[in-house]
């Protein structure tokens, strides 16, 4: 079960995430190219000023005036994005499959990570549920949709540090991977994917046609 589900399995989640990926961005493509503003108002410099002041930690006012979501937001995506990448269990198996590796994160910083990540994912739930204007634009999937980004980094724990039988764990964490990464291009996870494109959209539309800032 563990050969198949970390060898067919897995080549099927990545072949669907990067698929459904670009299949996505290439539907949102041809929906701009449809109407008469998006493009004409797309400008290289403006959209890239934008997206810098949006992924710089602070760099945009609304960022400034929620400093303690901005701080979590931050940490959450530096953990999400890092761990999948540089966790050195992770590395081995892209390296034998692939031949290719890199630095792998110390394991005292990719264990503070995950529990960042946990810690966070947590904070977005109470938030969910006690903020109102949150609250109101949440459905029952968005809760299934935090915990299933949680249970991977739950299940990779708890079978790093064999907390519980180290074989089911793990096994449970793969599969929770792979079902993640193959909703991800298809659920409200997909801001991942365009992010940056909506980003520099409003930062061109606001930089060369109001003259202001966007951030």
């Amino acid at each position: 079960m563990y050969e198949f589900v970390t060898g067919p399995l897995a080549l099927a989640a990545i072949l669907i995430f990067f698929f459904g990926s670009a299949g996505r961005i290439a539907a949102m493509l041809l929906l701009a190219k449809k109407d008469k503003v998006v493009y004409p108002y797309l400008n290289l410099h403006y959209g890239l000023r934008s997206l810098f002041h949006w992924v710089l930690p602070f760099g945009a006012r609304n960022m400034r005036m929620h400093p303690f979501f901005t701080v979590f937001s931050f940490l959450f995506h530096i953990g999400v994005l890092a761990l999948p990448l540089f966790l050195r269990a992770h590395l081995v198996m892209w390296e034998r499959a692939t031949g290719l590796t890199a630095p792998a994160l110390p394991e005292a910083l990719a264990d503070t990570l995950t529990v960042i990540v946990l810690l966070v994912c947590f904070f977005f739930l109470l938030r969910r549920i006690v903020s109102p204007e949150v609250r109101y634009v949440t459905t029952a999937g968005d809760y299934l949709l935090l915990l299933l980004v949680a249970a991977p980094f739950i299940t990779g724990f708890l079978a790093t540090h064999q907390w519980t039988e180290y074989r089911p764990a793990l096994l449970f964490h793969v599969l929770l991977a792979e079902l993640l990464l193959v909703l991800l291009p298809f659920t409200r996870i997909s801001h991942m994917l365009f992010f940056p494109l909506t980003r520099m959209y409003m930062g061109a539309e606001f930089g060369a046609v109001r003259h202001s800032k966007d951030w």
